[in-house]
């Protein structure tokens, strides 16, 4: 009871926002159970889809790492809202949950595999009025996949055929789910390419809130480029501008974040020493680095939580998860 009521304290506070939290699945009523069978089978059949195209495409399957002595640092990343980095010791070392799977990318897409993928647990203890927001939880999986010696645009090319696939093959397999969920007639097969735009000429238009203003007036992905963020991200420095790419989806925002990477040395140093990035926790990056051993690379991450929202239509992203992860809420499972 104590559960149930803490739960709806929870659920009185989102509603202020008209934003459901999801219920932690042993207090779904039949037809709450019915709704998340139909969002799990669609997160199945994303996952499949989306598994089965990388494959196709001469990418290698690697396990997720849990935890490391280097993560993602999420900074100076403007978008980025934790309240705390999960770190432990084991074996007399100070090891860190992972945020993100980058730099394990970049070390492996350079030392051994050319074009790699991997479905990675991400923890991030968001701060918690984003439990408001819909779209946001402190444990989601991204599919992360990386490719030695590409551009920007072949990754995004790729992006965009496996988007607009998976969404033609789901309206053509899912119809039912769809129906059920009220998404059949308002998900469109995506149109490309993608529209392109630049951070900067969004800033110039909307302002600050750039983002939340344009996510609300699409219909189709676009991609968002230039974007200032962590160091292992493409920066010119002469003309002022990033390789970088975010795609955007329609009321649900970004669901992928990516770029063409850094691999020499001294702009490395020179990035973290600007951002006040420790260089300690990633000793092993900027050693391959200064050893010629860092390769070329471009990728991105492809958050599989909010990708499955946007075409279940879900109120709030927790619904995608069996076990939801609601910033500021921590349930039994």
């Amino acid at each position: 009871m104590k559960r149930a009521q803490a739960f709806g304290r929870s659920l009185a506070i989102a509603q202020d926002k008209l934003v459901e939290i999801p219920k932690p699945i042993e207090l779904l009523s039949e037809s709450e159970i019915q709704r998340k069978q139909i969002i799990s089978k669609i997160m199945t059949f994303t996952l499949e889809y989306l598994t089965y195209e990388f494959l196709k495409n001469e990418f290698e399957w690697l396990l997720p790492v849990i935890f490391s002595k280097s993560t993602d640092p999420l900074w100076p990343d403007p978008g980025a809202s934790i309240e705390k980095r999960v770190e432990v010791e084991i074996y007399g070392k100070t090891v860190r949950a992972t945020q993100s799977m980058i730099v394990h990318k970049m070390v492996a897409c350079s030392l051994v595999q050319p074009k790699l993928f991997v479905f990675s647990p991400n923890v991030r203890i968001e701060k918690i009025e984003r439990a408001n927001s819909g779209l946001h939880v402190y444990e989601f999986t991204q599919l992360d996949f990386e490719i030695r010696n590409a551009s920007s645009r072949e990754v995004r090319n790729l992006v965009e055929k496996m988007i607009s696939g998976l969404i033609k093959s789901v309206k053509n397999n899912l119809s039912f789910e769809l129906s059920f969920l009220g998404r059949n007639h308002s998900l469109a097969i995506p149109e490309t390419p993608f529209r392109v735009y630049d951070r900067e000429e969004l800033e110039n238009k909307y302002g600050r809130n750039w983002e939340t203003q344009i996510t609300f007036e699409i219909t189709n992905p676009i991609w968002i480029t230039n974007v200032p963020r962590e160091f292992y991200d493409f920066e010119d420095f002469e003309k002022g501008t990033w390789d970088n790419y975010d795609l955007l989806l329609p009321k649900y925002g970004e669901v992928l974040s990516g770029a063409r990477r850094e691999w020499e040395y001294p702009k490395l140093v020179r990035k973290m020493e600007r951002d006040n990035i420790k260089q300690e926790n990633f000793t092993l990056l900027l050693n391959l680095a200064k050893q010629g051993k860092l390769k070329p690379s471009a990728g991105a991450g492809i958050g599989i939580e909010r990708l499955v929202s946007w075409i279940a239509g879900a109120r709030h992203v927790g619904e995608t998860q069996m076990f939801p992860k609601i910033p500021g809420l921590v349930y039994d499972l």
